[in-house]
C-alpha cells in the first residue's frame, strides 16, 4: 500500500516513477500498484524467495521501459527478511519496511536484513497505539543492528510520514546526480 502511495504521489508532482514487483506468484501486486498510474511489472519467481540482479535486468529488457524517463524505478523484492538480503540488485538505496503489526523486535529477529539496508519505514503508524507498538524500543533495536540508520514512520492509509520519505528521496537522487560523472554527447 505504501508503494502505491509513492508511486501516485511522485507521478502527481512530476517525478515519473515505475516499480517492478517481486512474488512468488500471481501479479496481485502489480495490478493493485498499477492503479497508482504508474508502469508496474511483475517478476513471479516460481518458487525464489528472492530476486537477483540478472533477472531484474531480463525482465527490464522484456519490459521495454525507457529508464532515461524515470526520475525513480522501485523494485520490491520478494516479501520475506531472510533470502532478500544477501543479494546485490544494483539499487542506490535499499529500504525494509517494519509493520507495526509484526512488532518491534523485527530488528533482532532478522538482523542481517536491516543491517543490510539504509533506511527503515516503519510502515501502518496510524494503528501503532491499537496494537501496542513499542516506538521507542523499535527505534531501539533499529539502531542496535544499525547505528545511525535513517527511520521513517509512515501510514499508506493517512499518508503520514511520506512526503518526509519522499523528500528524502529526492536529496538521496540529487546528491548522486552531482556525484555522477557528467558524459557530454558529441
Amino acid at each position: 500500500a505504501l508503494l502505491e502511495v509513492m508511486l501516485r504521489r511522485l507521478r502527481e508532482s512530476g517525478h515519473p516513477a515505475a516499480a517492478l514487483v517481486g512474488d512468488l506468484a500471481t501479479d496481485n501486486d502489480a495490478q493493485r500498484l498499477a492503479r497508482s498510474g504508474a508502469p508496474v511489472h511483475q517478476i513471479e519467481t516460481g518458487g525464489n524467495c528472492h530476486l537477483e540482479a540478472d533477472m531484474i535486468a531480463a525482465h527490464l529488457a522484456e519490459w521495454g521501459i525507457e529508464l532515461k524517463g524515470l526520475a525513480y524505478l522501485f523494485i520490491e523484492n520478494v516479501g520475506n527478511l531472510v533470502c532478500p538480503a544477501s543479494y546485490d540488485l544494483g539499487e542506490h538505496l535499499r529500504a525494509v519496511m517494519l509493520s507495526v503489526t509484526e512488532g518491534e523486535d523485527k530488528p533482532l529477529k532478522y538482523p542481517t536484513m536491516f543491517n543490510s539496508s539504509d533506511v527503515t519505514l516503519i510502515t501502518k503508524i496510524d494503528i501503532a497505539e491499537a496494537v501496542e507498538f513499542d516506538r521507542e524500543a523499535a527505534y531501539a533495536n533499529v539502531q542496535a543492528v544499525r547505528p545511525g540508520m535513517t527511520i521513517f514512520d509512515t501510514s499508506a492509509k493517512t499518508e503520514q510520514g511520506v512526503a518526509d520519505w519522499l523528500r528524502y528521496l529526492a536529496e538521496r537522487r540529487e546528491s548522486l546526480h552531482a556525484a555522477a560523472p557528467q558524459i557530454e554527447s558529441s
